[in-house]
């Protein structure tokens, strides 16, 4: 790993997204809830906070941080046939915390896909991105919109 001990310890904050594509008729059913494993959008949430928590776990070179919140948003657009997952992590702490938000939005991502395979082989994780980041030495950034 990497030394951060003396690097000031600062509030930090990062926003990722991920991006299930799948039929507009299996979107719908996530919509509405009607699979046969359930409530995709709340076990997809539950499963991007739980993997937020355990990123240090997961990725080996990672420091385990104090998160002082995960927030997993779910949007279903069934005309697009998208499920897309925007996740937030923020900590204060001395490294930041865009693993964090990328590796939930990446679980949450997965769980979709594993939530609507049995509806729908043709889905797939299409898009797994950092979105912004903000606090520590590098300052901000945002991605472009293009």
């Amino acid at each position: 790993m990497v030394d951060v001990g003396g690097k000031e310890i600062t509030p930090r904050r990062a926003l990722a997204r991920a991006v299930v594509r799948m039929s507009p008729q299996t979107a719908e059913l996530v919509r509405s809830r009607d699979l046969p494993k359930g409530d995709v959008a709340a076990t997809a949430r539950i499963a991007g906070i739980q993997a937020a928590k355990r990123t240090a776990e997961l990725v080996p070179l990672c420091h385990p941080l104090p998160l002082s919140l995960v927030d997993v948003e779910v949007d279903v657009d069934p005309q697009a046939g998208e499920v897309a997952i925007t996740v937030e992590a923020r900590t204060t702490a001395q490294t930041g915390v865009e693993m964090e938000a990328m590796t939930g939005a990446a679980v949450a991502a997965l769980t979709v896909y594993d939530m609507v395979k049995g509806v729908e082989r043709d889905a797939e994780v299409a898009h797994i991105a950092l979105l912004e980041k903000a606090g520590g030495r590098s300052g901000d950034w945002r991605r472009d919109a293009n």
